[in-house]
């Protein structure tokens, strides 16, 4: 499969070196041009390439970039992409940490149908929940005792099984989360962020889960500070 991914952080930069060594055909990007991308290029076989040309690279197309990043990516990125490639958000809204206030997101919009609206492209929500190095070392067979699930969530039945399949290749089980107005369930400070939990556990995580945003989770009018020191 073709697949373009947008951001080499954590989680860029391991799905990118996951998706390659499984025989994906892989395009990877950042805000920095191609030339910074060189080693990561040259470690996986991936073709790093602009921006621009990672949202038109592949059948899927993975966004992983900090949230409030999403608005200074390249206006209608996604224009003339043909509606059949799935377009996956792996973001978390981090205020009072690296991303600052965002008003819709303040005012109870889930975060990515704000992405979506970003982007001007359905997307479906994944890998949004895992640290990077459980996703780069964690994956077990399929059928394996204590193997991880991962909540898939999107509008797009099709889209989803796109996913959920390469949730499955990944090495970890897909659920699925139901609809992206649903995907505040596997947000940040819910019962399923950053557990691990196997399939059972992550349907009994999203069940729990409650639609209030605790206060640590909202800006401040210092909003934002760092990890290390949250404003």
């Amino acid at each position: 499969m073709r697949i373009g991914i947008i951001g080499a952080g954590n989680i860029g930069g391991t799905l990118t070196r996951r998706l390659a060594k499984l025989g994906h055909q892989v395009s990877v990007a950042n805000s920095r041009g191609p030339e910074s991308l060189a080693g990561l290029a040259r470690e996986t076989g991936a073709k790093a390439v602009t921006v621009a040309e990672a949202a038109r690279a592949g059948d899927v197309v993975i966004v992983t970039i900090p949230q409030g990043k999403i608005p200074a990516l390249p206006q209608n990125i996604f224009q003339g992409v043909p509606e059949s490639v799935v377009v996956v958000d792996t973001g978390n809204y981090y205020p009072r940490h690296r991303d600052g206030s965002i008003e819709e997101i303040e005012a109870g919009m889930t975060e990515s149908r704000w992405v979506e609206r970003q982007l001007g492209r359905p997307v479906v929500k994944a890998f949004n929940n895992i640290y990077a190095q459980h996703l780069m070392d964690h994956g077990k067979p399929a059928g394996a005792p204590g193997r991880i699930a991962l909540p898939v969530a999107g509008d797009d039945p099709r889209a989803k099984a796109i996913v959920i399949k390469l949730v499955d290749e990944l090495g970890f089980d897909g659920v699925d989360a139901g609809g992206l107005d649903e995907s505040w369930r596997q947000q940040p400070a819910t019962p399923v962020y950053a557990t691990d939990l196997d399939g059972e556990g992550v349907r009994r995580a999203l069940a729990q889960a409650s639609p209030e945003r605790k206060p640590e989770w909202r800006a401040t009018a210092k909003s934002p500070g760092s990890f290390a020191q949250p404003a």
